[in-house]
């Protein structure tokens, strides 16, 4: 599974290999959470079959990400949120609670729910903090070299010339 952009994520059908935009982040994190048992066939989107076009074509036009498959999903009231670094090589991952506040690994979580008496019937185990895998011939060319001088300059000169970095990936990017 991948995203094509903030707050919009897509599947692979599994018979035609054909990517299908998937507009609800809850039936995502469904489709997600049962991948391995209950594969994505485009006949699971109202009217759509393997016959139709597909809504989205994988290419270097923008930056996709491989959610794992079967995360669980996130509980009622959190947010999954996904920061991708400025060099692209992967992507950091946030869960938002209920009172917006972010945190950044399951010991954080634990706390947070022991603090807030939220631990019965959620717990830490419930929030996978893996990060999606970037693919890599989908990141911008200017990242490709890591490290690289010619890089670094390469990306300061890009910088001055345009403020605005355009990402494509799963679910909601910073």
């Amino acid at each position: 599974m991948d995203g094509q952009s903030p707050k919009t994520s897509s599947s692979k059908c599994e018979e035609c290999k054909k990517w299908r935009v998937i507009h609800s982040e809850e039936e995502y994190e469904e489709i997600r959470s049962k991948i391995s048992t209950e594969p994505f066939y485009c006949n699971k989107k109202s009217g759509v079959t393997c016959d139709d076009a597909a809504d989205i074509e994988y290419s270097a036009s923008r930056t996709w990400v491989i959610d794992k498959p079967d995360l669980p999903k996130t509980p009622e009231g959190f947010k999954r949120h996904l920061v991708a670094r400025k060099d692209y090589s992967k992507l950091d991952t946030y869960y938002i609670t209920p009172n917006g506040k972010r945190l950044r690994s399951k010991n954080e979580m634990a706390a947070f729910l022991r603090q807030n008496r939220m631990d019965e019937g959620i717990s830490a185990s419930d929030f996978d903090f893996a990060p999606p895998k970037v693919m890599e011939d989908t990141v911008p060319e200017i990242f490709s070299k890591k490290g690289s001088d010619s890089v670094r300059k390469k990306l300061k000169m890009r910088k001055n010339e345009d403020k605005s970095t355009d990402i494509t990936a799963e679910e909601d990017f910073e």
